[in-house]
């Protein structure tokens, strides 16, 4: 499922200056596909990641430092409802194949663009 997810996002040629706007493109083409997720989801008081589809949580980041993109990540693996995360970014950045114990991948928003 992870990998349907990612392959829908990277083929979108979404916008890559503001991350609300990024976001709201990636739930249209969300929509689009016919697949159901919740929005700004709240894990805890400190980490709320921005789609959640069943137990995959996934993060928007146009910006931000690598270290603590990963960190963020790191919370969110902690989190039981929690079982994979993608990443969708314009950054170059690569993740571990597991993120304490849970499977990980990267969505490319500059793929859509080739």
């Amino acid at each position: 499922m992870m990998h349907s997810i990612k392959a829908i996002i990277e083929q979108q040629r979404l916008p890559l200056n503001d991350e609300k706007v990024t976001q709201a493109a990636i739930a249209n083409a969300l929509e689009l596909a016919g697949v159901a997720f919740e929005r700004e989801v709240r894990l805890s008081d400190a980490d709320i990641v921005d789609f959640m589809i069943g137990s995959i949580a996934i993060e928007v980041k146009i910006k931000g430092a690598k270290a603590q993109i990963y960190r963020q990540l790191e919370r969110y693996a902690e989190h039981e409802r929690v079982t994979s995360i993608l990443l969708v970014t314009s950054r170059s950045m690569h993740l571990p194949s597991l993120i304490k114990g849970k499977p990980t991948l990267v969505a490319s928003l500059s793929r859509g663009w080739m």
